[in-house]
């Protein structure tokens, strides 16, 4: 059973810069296709930014530009570096593992709070 855990969040302001981090447990995370969603309370994930196993990657354009997603193969982590941060990125984020090559997401974190000040 694949365990995925991220960094703690976090408050910044707006303008402001965060990282956050999710580990995976397992010893093929190279083969993972690996991103990250976020939720506010009452409302559907939404898709923020995935990269491939090969490291190709992709961004919802609301953070397109701010936002970049990198992977350490020896560390079994992927990060998400986020900038320019805006109010309206104040969700809860999820780091999500495919497994199966599918780019469907069967594997899921606990969730961090990121919250940005305006």
């Amino acid at each position: 059973q694949l365990q995925l855990v991220e960094s703690v969040g976090g408050f910044v302001h707006a303008g402001g810069s965060l990282r956050l981090s999710c580990v995976a447990s397992g010893r093929t995370f190279y083969s993972y296709n690996m991103a990250w969603f976020r939720q506010a309370a009452g409302k559907e994930s939404e898709f923020v930014a995935a990269i491939s196993w090969s490291r190709g990657t992709s961004y919802a354009d609301s953070v397109n530009g701010r936002f970049t997603i990198s992977r350490d193969n020896a560390q079994n982590t992927v990060y998400l570096q986020m900038s320019s941060m805006k109010p309206e990125d104040t969700d809860v984020y999820y780091c999500a593992a495919d497994t199966r090559g599918r780019k469907e997401y069967n594997y899921w974190g606990q969730g961090t709070q990121v919250t940005v000040s305006s």
